[in-house]
């Protein structure tokens, strides 16, 4: 089983855009083009990842996959169509 202790960043610019990054390496692989489209990073959390780890919108093999090779994993948006169908579910309050 592989393990890798990884720091998250989200963008300022595009909700729910992530980058992943072994935590010793941080940002340091990631090329200057995408962090000039990605924006000036975030940290949001440090965690332990291993390939059982659950994860929302990736699998945690992908993650440290694609981290041991290119040295980040950037997790994008979920498509638009998905979000305003989560819109069109959720409850709203009516108002008379």
């Amino acid at each position: 089983m592989s393990k890798r202790l990884c720091e998250i960043f989200k963008s300022p610019r595009r909700d729910e855009m992530y980058l992943y990054v072994d935590r010793v390496r941080g940002l340091a692989d990631v090329p200057e083009a995408l962090l000039e489209r990605f924006g000036t990073p975030v940290s949001v959390a440090v965690l332990m990842l291993s390939d059982d780890k659950s994860l929302a919108r990736a699998k945690a093999s992908d993650v440290l996959a694609a981290i041991a090779s290119q040295g980040f994993y950037l997790q994008m948006p979920p498509a638009r169509e998905d979000y305003l169908l989560d819109l069109y579910k959720a409850p709203t309050e009516a108002r008379y």
